[in-house]
């Protein structure tokens, strides 16, 4: 029997930029298995961290072709793989795209895995949904917060090489 995992992220930033942080829930189906973890960064986006948890659980797997279902309240995450945007973006470099870094890491676990996403609605009482939100939020606010140095790179002027 294939594994089949459920993984649930949320992504936050205190300020568009700012401090931010990422949450994540995995549930091993059929198993007693869960695992929580979540990080924070001194500035970064919405967006970046919403992705990022994303990536962060997908790179927790240790075998290939897990059958996995994630769970997000991010639009721009599910619209963006669910519509296949991100794979015409890819074929264009991401030439004028917001985060390639984390897009490119994304695609290269993403393909190693059978992941499909499904959308629900941020702050609706949704309980691993709300656990996300709060280890995001909270791992924002912690001292010692990583620094994003791609987003900070590219926003101060520096150049990135996909």
């Amino acid at each position: 029997m294939q594994a089949q995992v459920h993984i649930y992220t949320d992504g936050s930033s205190r300020g568009n930029p700012g401090p931010g942080g990422y949450g994540v829930v995995m549930e091993w189906v059929g198993k007693p298995y869960f695992k929580e973890f979540s990080q924070g960064y001194v500035k970064t986006t919405n967006n970046r961290m919403e992705l990022l948890a994303v990536i962060v659980a997908l790179e927790q797997l240790k075998n290939e072709d897990t059958v996995v279902k994630v769970f997000t309240d991010s639009k721009y995450v599910v619209d963006s793989v669910e519509k296949k945007w991100v794979f015409g973006w890819e074929k264009k470099g991401f030439k004028d795209k917001k985060n390639p870094d984390l897009w490119s890491r994304f695609l290269k676990i993403y393909r190693k895995q059978k992941v499909t996403f499904q959308w629900i609605k941020g702050h609706n009482n949704h309980k691993q949904n709300e656990r996300c939100d709060y280890l995001a939020v909270e791992a924002s606010k912690k001292q010692n917060l990583l620094i994003d140095s791609v987003y900070e790179n590219l926003n101060n002027g520096m150049q990135f090489d996909s």
